[in-house]
C-alpha cells in the first residue's frame, strides 16, 4: 500500500472524485478530523442532497405500506457517466414536487378513511343499541312501545331511578371501545360508579380499519345507562380516555331507522370517494416505483462524493482541493491515467513517504473472499503480516470433515451446495433473508465442506453408518464354527485404503476406531500447531526481528516440540511396531507422558531402547526453555534503553532514570517484563490445553457416527423385516422419516457444530500461535452496495 496525495483543481473536483469513485481504488484520509461536521465546506450540498433522501424515504415507506414493490434492473449496466450539477438541481425539484403531491394524497386519504371509520363505528353502534332494546326485554304491553318497556323495567329493578324514587334521565352512552379495552371500562365505571349503572356490550363481526396504525382493530360496541348530566360527563370522559368513540343514537326506534338510512347513505359515497383517492395515490407510487431505484443511486453517489470532498482540503489560495487516501501499489498507475483524463484541468498525483501504517489490503474472488471473511471476523491482520486466509481454504474444511466423515452427509452437504454455486447468477439478483444470504455467501466452504466430508468418509468406511467393501478385506472369517463360540479373524492382507470393513460389527470396534481417532485427532493437532507456529517465523524475519527468532521462536519451538513433538512420535512409532509378533504389551503413551514430569528416569514401560536418556534431556531442554522465554527479550530490549539512554546524556539530551526508560513501543522495562511473562505463561499452558482442544475432532467424529447409526437402527432398518403391502408402506414412510431427520440432524444441526469447532480450532488454538490481528481493514471509496439496506 502508498500513501498518495492529489492536488485536484476545484473546477473538476466533483468529476475527478467520481471518476475515482469508479475505480473503487483509494482509501481517502480523512485532513479535516479536528473540523466539526457541521462546519466543514460542502455541509450546505449534503443538506440538500440530505433531504432528498429523506423524501425517497418517504416514498419508499409508501410503497411498503401499499405492498408495491421499487422495480430494479438486475440486468442494467452500470452507468460511468458523471450527471451534471443541472441533474441533480432536477432530482431536487422533481423530488418535492412528488412529496408535495404524493403527502397531500395520503393526507386527504388518511381523512377520508377517518371518516369511514367514523360512519362504520356508528352504524355498528345503531345495530348494537336495536339488539340492545329488542333483546333486553320481552314483547312490550298492549301500549307500550319496546324503549318504554326497558325504562319502565329499569325502575323496577332499581337501576334507572333517581334518589327520590322519581324517573331520572332517560338518556344513554353508546359508542365503539376496542376489545381488548371494553372490560377495562366496565370495571372502572363499576368502581367509579359503586354499581349505579347499567353496562351493555356486544363483538361487532368485522375488525374494523384504522388507516393511522394500517391495522385492522377487534372492537365492542358499548351503551351505558346512568343518572344525572354531571355522571355522564364522568362516564364520557373515562370511556374516551379508553380510546373510545362515542356517538348519539336516537332512542325511539323510527328516528334510528332513519339515522341507519342517512349513516348508509353517506357510508357508499364516502366508500366512493376513498377507492378514487386510492387509485389515485396508486397509481402516483406505481409511477414512482419504476424510477426511485435509478434516483436514489444517483443521489447516493453524489452524497458519498460530497462526503468525501469533506475529508479534503483546500491549498492557500483555494485553487486546489487537496486530498490523502491509500492505494495499492500496483494500482497507481491506474488512477493516474484516470485523474489526468482532462488536459485543461489537471491532477498531480505524489507519492508520499510516510511512517504511519497502511490499512490491510488482501486480494481476494468469489472463491476466496469468504474464507478470508472467517478470519477477518477474528481480527484483521497487521499490515503485511501472514495471511491466514489461505491456508484456511484447506485447513478449514478439512478440520470439519473430520469430524463429519460420512460418505452419505457429505454428498448430501456437497449437493446442496452445488445447487447454490451453479446457480450463484440468479440468487444473487434475489432478495434474501439473513439466514439464507450467510449459506449463499458461504457456499464454496460448504462446497468443499461437502467434497472433504466425502473423502474423510471413504476414509473411515462409512456411508449412512453402513460400510462399503470396495477393496478385498485384510482380514478371514473362520468358515468353520460353533454358534455361541466366540470367533476370531485372521490377518492375512492389508486393506487398501481406510479402514477395513470387517471390523464393522465386531464386539471390538468402537475400542479399535475410539482409540485410532482419537491418536489421530492428537497428530493433526500437532501438525496444524506445528505448521501455524512456522508463520510466526515468517513474520519476524520479514520484519527483521531477530529478538523475536532467539527469544520467543526458538525457545517455544523447542518447548513444544519437546513435549509434544516428542508425544506425536512414540504415536507414529507404537503404530509402526507388530507387539504382538514380539510378544509384549504396548506401552500406555498418557501414563509415559504423566511420568515423564513426575518421575524423569524412570520407566515402567518402555517404548524402545534408551527411552530415559532421550527423556530426560528433552524435560531438561523443555525447563531451560521456561526462563529462555520469559528472560531473554525483556533483557535485550533492556539493555538496548540502556545504551539509547547514554547516548542521549552524551549529546546533551535530558537523561531518563531506569524507571522511566520508553522502550520503542513506548512503553518502559516494566511493562515489557509484564508483557512477556504473560506471553511466557500463555504459552507454556497453551500447548496443553490446545493440544487437548483437538481431541474434540474424535468426540465429535465419534459422536457423530453413533448418533447415525441409532437413527438408521430406529427409523429405517425395522421395515426391512416386513413384507407385503405392510412392509413396502412402512419402507416409504420410515425412509422419509430417515432421510428428513437425517437431513435436518445429522447435516444441519451435526454439520453447525462441527463447522463452529473446526471454526474455533482456527481462531484460537492456530491462530494464536502467529496472528497479531492489530490492523485495519481497507475500505476503498467507491459505490457499491449503497443501497443494499434501503431498498
Amino acid at each position: 500500500m502508498s500513501l498518495v496525495q492529489l492536488y485536484v483543481p476545484t473546477e473538476v473536483s466533483r468529476d475527478i472524485i467520481h471518476q475515482i469513485g469508479q475505480l473503487n481504488l483509494v482509501q481517502f484520509r480523512d485532513l479535516n478530523a479536528k473540523v466539526n461536521e457541521f462546519q466543514r465546506t460542502f455541509v450546505k450540498e449534503l443538506r440538500k442532497l440530505d433531504n432528498i433522501e429523506r423524501q425517497y424515504t418517504f416514498f419508499k415507506a409508501q410503497l411498503d405500506r401499499k405492498g408495491i414493490e421499487v422495480s430494479s434492473d438486475p440486468y442494467a449496466v452500470e452507468s460511468t457517466e458523471i450527471p451534471p450539477q443541472s441533474e441533480i438541481d432536477e432530482h431536487a425539484e422533481n423530488a418535492q414536487l412528488l412529496e408535495d403531491r404524493v403527502s397531500q394524497l395520503t393526507e386527504s386519504a388518511g381523512v377520508l378513511y377517518d371518516r369511514q371509520r367514523e360512519l362504520k363505528e356508528k352504524k355498528w353502534t345503531i345495530h348494537a343499541v336495536d339488539n340492545f332494546f329488542k333483546s333486553s326485554v320481552g314483547a312490550p304491553s298492549s301500549g307500550q312501545d319496546e324503549t318504554e318497556a326497558l325504562l319502565s323495567a329499569l325502575e323496577e329493578g332499581g337501576g334507572a331511578t333517581a334518589a327520590n324514587g322519581s324517573r331520572g334521565d332517560s338518556s344513554f352512552i353508546s359508542g365503539i371501545i376496542p376489545r381488548s379495552k371494553a372490560i377495562t371500562l366496565q370495571q372502572i365505571l363499576w368502581r367509579v360508579l359503586r354499581g349505579n349503572l347499567y353496562y351493555y356490550s356486544e363483538e361487532i363481526s368485522q375488525p374494523i380499519y384504522d388507516y393511522k396504525s394500517d391495522t385492522s382493530v377487534d372492537k365492542n360496541a358499548f351503551i351505558i345507562f346512568a343518572h344525572g348530566s354531571l355522571i355522564q360527563q364522568r362516564v364520557r370522559k373515562i370511556a374516551e380516555s379508553l380510546d373510545a368513540d362515542l356517538f348519539d343514537v336516537d332512542i325511539t326506534p323510527d328516528l334510528r331507522r332513519e339515522q341507519l338510512k342517512e349513516v348508509d347513505e353517506k357510508l357508499a359515497d364516502m366508500s366512493t370517494v376513498v377507492a378514487q383517492t386510492e387509485h389515485a395515490l396508486s397509481s402516483e407510487l406505481i409511477a414512482i416505483s419504476r424510477d426511485l431505484a435509478k434516483w436514489w443511486e444517483v443521489i447516493a453517489r453524489e452524497k458519498a462524493v460530497y462526503y468525501t470532498m469533506n475529508k479534503c482540503d483546500y491549498d492557500a489560495s483555494r485553487k486546489s482541493l487537496i486530498a490523502e487516501g491509500w492505494v495499492p501499489k500496483d494500482e497507481i498507475e491506474t488512477l493516474q491515467k484516470t485523474v489526468r483524463s482532462d488536459s485543461n484541468f489537471p491532477t498531480i498525483v505524489n507519492l508520499l513517504e510516510t511512517s504511519k501504517m497502511p490499512p490491510t489490503f488482501h486480494r481476494t474472488n468469489k472463491f476466496t473472499g469468504a474464507f478470508q471473511s472467517i478470519c477477518d471476523a477474528y481480527g484483521i491482520a497487521t499490515y503485511r503480516e501472514v495471511n491466514p486466509g489461505l491456508p484456511t481454504i484447506i485447513t478449514f474444511p478439512f478440520m470439519f470433515a473430520i469430524m463429519f466423515g460420512d460418505l452419505g452427509h457429505g454428498f448430501i452437504l456437497a449437493l446442496a451446495a452445488s445447487l447454490l454455486v451453479l446457480n450463484e447468477k440468479k440468487l444473487g439478483m434475489m432478495k434474501k433473508d439473513e439466514i439464507f444470504d450467510m449459506a449463499y455467501s458461504g457456499r464454496y466452504i460448504l462446497l468443499l465442506m461437502g467434497v472433504f466430508s466425502m473423502y474423510t468418509g471413504f476414509l473411515y468406511n462409512d456411508v449412512f453408518s453402513k460400510t462399503m467393501t470396495v477393496f478385498k478385506s485384510g482380514w478371514e472369517w473362520p468358515e468353520n464354527f460353533k454358534i455361541g463360540e466366540t470367533i476370531r479373524a485372521t490377518q492375512v492382507g492389508t486393506y487398501a485404503f481406510g479402514l477395513d470393513p470387517a471390523w464393522h460389527g465386531t464386539e471390538n470396534a468402537l475400542l479399535f476406531s475410539n482409540s485410532y481417532k482419537m491418536k489421530l485427532s492428537i497428530l493433526m493437532g500437532y501438525i496444524h500447531m506445528t505448521y501455524s507456529y512456522m508463520f510466526s517465523l515468517v513474520n519476524y524475519v520479514h520484519f527483521n526481528s531477530m529478538v523475536d527468532i532467539i527469544g520467543n521462536f526458538v525457545p517455544g519451538l523447542l518447548f513444544m516440540q519437546g513435549i509434544f513433538g516428542y508425544l506425536s512420535l512414540c504415536i507414529v512409532y507404537k503404530w509402526s511396531v507388530d507387539w504382538f509378533a514380539i510378544q509384549q504389551q504396548p506401552p500406555g503413551l498418557l501414563n509415559m507422558l504423566i511420568s515423564m514430569f513426575l518421575s524423569p528416569g524412570t520407566v515402567a514401560e518402555p517404548l524402545y531402547s534408551g527411552q530415559s536418556g532421550v527423556q530426560v534431556f528433552l524435560l531438561l531442554m523443555a525447563l531451560v526453555c521456561v526462563p529462555w522465554l520469559l528472560l531473554f527479550k525483556p533483557l535485550y530490549l533492556k539493555r538496548q534503553m540502556d545504551k539509547e539512554g547514554y547516548h542521549a546524556v552524551e549529546n546533551g539530551a535530558e537523561e531518563h532514570g531506569d524507571d522511566d526508560e520508553e522502550g520503542e513501543d513506548g512503553h518502559n522495562f516494566g511493562d515489557i517484563m509484564i508483557h512477556q511473562v504473560i506471553h511466557t505463561i500463555e504459552f507454556c499452558l497453551n500447548c496443553v490445553s490446545h493440544t487437548a482442544s483437538y481431541l474434540r475432532l474424535w468426540a465429535l467424529s465419534l459422536a457423530h457416527a453413533q448418533l447415525s447409526t441409532v437413527l438408521w437402527s430406529m427409523t429405517i432398518q425395522n421395515s426391512f423385516g416386513m413384507t407385503g403391502f405392510v412392509g413396502v408402506f412402512m419402507t416409504v414412510i420410515l425412509f422419509g422419516m430417515w432421510f428428513i431427520l437425517t437431513v435436518v440432524i445429522l447435516v444441519v444441526m451435526e454439520g453447525t457444530s462441527a463447522m463452529l469447532h473446526s471454526l474455533r480450532l482456527h481462531w484460537v488454538e492456530s491462530m494464536s500461535k502467529f496472528f497479531e490481528g492489530e490492523g485495519t481493514l481497507y475500505q476503498p471509496f467507491g459505490f457499491t452496495d449503497l443501497l443494499v439496506n434501503v431498498l
